[in-house]
């Protein structure tokens, strides 16, 4: 029986944990350090995510089989490297490949170099506070403002004005996200709509799960700050399989060969982030991990054996594996705790999950099991899986799902997937 240790404790690790024990090779399940809903799929062992010393005892002193890496800052600092050193099986890129989602800066240079289709930019370090503010004043707007390292997701800020442009800055240049705006990217703005590709490669071959379309924003309309994630659904329509196509050929081979070429191939998850333009794909940014809550959606949808998968993917036949994606649709509602994504409070009693399981897979991202009851711990608390055979079903089953549970100040998005909806309805 395998022994696979899932690192992470939101709801894009409890969908892993999901997808593995659906498995009819029957793997043992640990977590490090999981919430209250991968206790119930797993074991979990409180190691933080970012203890990387700590993880590496716990792989060893468990004789682990494999370990399936969740959150990027363990990646950007090496625990696969660490990992491969010990000879244990990782699903994860390492930290030298990992800097595609580690500095915007470096992936923005790269696209560059190897002619990866993504928007304009330049990058300014803290010496260039002026030159950035005199760039950014030429700029048409809105223009986009990105933190070159990692910001939980938030670091960017889309300047409708002059005036926001130059708040922006002085807010990034300034540690509004500590050392991750050390250096900061400014693009264009690209105009068209987002989506999610999933890559699943060893360095050479790839396998390409359901696309998926992510809604960041906190308000409905795509209003308000950015978040990690309000909500998904699966399959995007909007990526056609005439789409897909042109992003393995123009974005996901070119990014794999040039890795390989400059000496760090990517072997992992490649999360794919797209601006489907009227010039066609271009990259809006790379993720050296599967995203949340895009995971919540696409996993659910996999009929292929996930523990198969990633076992073709770290002995380097990925390219001949089976990927079956079943058909309808998938679609994801996250419930977070109000003030989010800005400061909140913690330890809201959550009431109604097993009701909502009636219609829906529920994931937990933010909470935590006290005294006999679940309690959020967390900015986002809670994701809601429907499945259907179209998106409007999967929409109907995540919805009565996410009705049927309560704790203080849920808050969530009614609209998830009406993009979506309008796409798929006839002209």
């Amino acid at each position: 029986m395998p022994r696979v240790l899932v690192v992470g404790g939101g709801g894009r690790e409890h969908a892993l944990l999901h997808a593995f024990a659906r498995s009819p090779r029957n793997p043992e399940l640990l977590c490090a350090p999981g919430n209250a809903g991968t206790a119930a799929l797993a074991e979990n062992i409180p190691v933080a995510a970012d203890d990387i010393d700590g993880l590496l005892r716990l792989a060893e002193d468990r004789a682990v089989d494999m370990v399936v890496v969740g959150p990027e800052v363990s990646l950007v600092e090496g625990l696969a490297d660490r990992l491969d050193e010990l000879g244990i099986a990782v699903v994860g890129p390492s930290a030298a490949a990992a800097r595609l989602e580690g500095s915007k800066a470096f992936a923005k240079a790269f696209m560059e170099r190897h002619g990866v289709p993504t928007a304009a930019s330049r990058t300014f370090g803290l010496d260039e506070v002026k030159e950035a503010h005199a760039y950014v004043a030429e700029q048409p707007l809105p223009v986009v403002l990105k933190a070159d390292g990692l910001a939980a997701g938030k670091g960017v800020i889309i300047a409708e004005t002059r005036e926001a442009a130059v708040e922006g800055l002085m807010s990034l240049f300034d540690g509004a996200f500590g050392k991750a705006g050390a250096r900061v990217v400014v693009e264009e703005f690209m105009r068209g709509e987002e989506a999610s590709v999933f890559v699943l490669t060893d360095g050479r071959g790839c396998a390409l799960l359901a696309p998926a379309q992510d809604h960041k924003r906190i308000g409905e309309g795509d209003t308000g700050p950015n978040t990690g994630g309000m909500g998904a659904y699966a399959p995007a329509p909007l990526v056609t399989p005439e789409v897909m196509t042109e992003v393995e050929e123009r974005i996901i081979q070119p990014v794999l060969k040039g890795m390989a070429e400059e000496g760090h191939p990517y072997r992992g998850i490649l999360y794919v982030g797209l601006m489907i333009t009227a010039e066609g794909p271009k990259v809006v940014e790379f993720n050296c991990r599967f995203g949340d809550p895009e995971t919540q959606v696409v996993l659910p949808l996999l009929e292929s054996d996930l523990l198969d998968l990633f076992e073709a993917l770290v002995e380097g036949r990925i390219g001949e594996a089976d990927v079956r994606i079943r058909d309808g649709a998938a679609a994801c509602v996250v419930l977070a705790s109000a003030g989010y994504p800005g400061s909140y409070e913690k330890g809201k009693e959550i009431a109604g999950l097993e009701a909502a399981a009636d219609r829906a897979t529920v994931f937990h991202a933010g909470t935590k099991r006290e005294d006999g009851r679940i309690l959020t711990n967390g900015g986002r608390v809670l994701g809601v899986t429907g499945l259907g055979a179209d998106l409007q079903e999967a929409l109907d089953n995540a919805y009565a799902g996410a009705d049927a549970i309560s704790f203080h100040g849920k808050t969530l998005r009614r609209d998830i997937g009406q993009k979506g909806l309008v796409w798929l309805s006839p002209a």
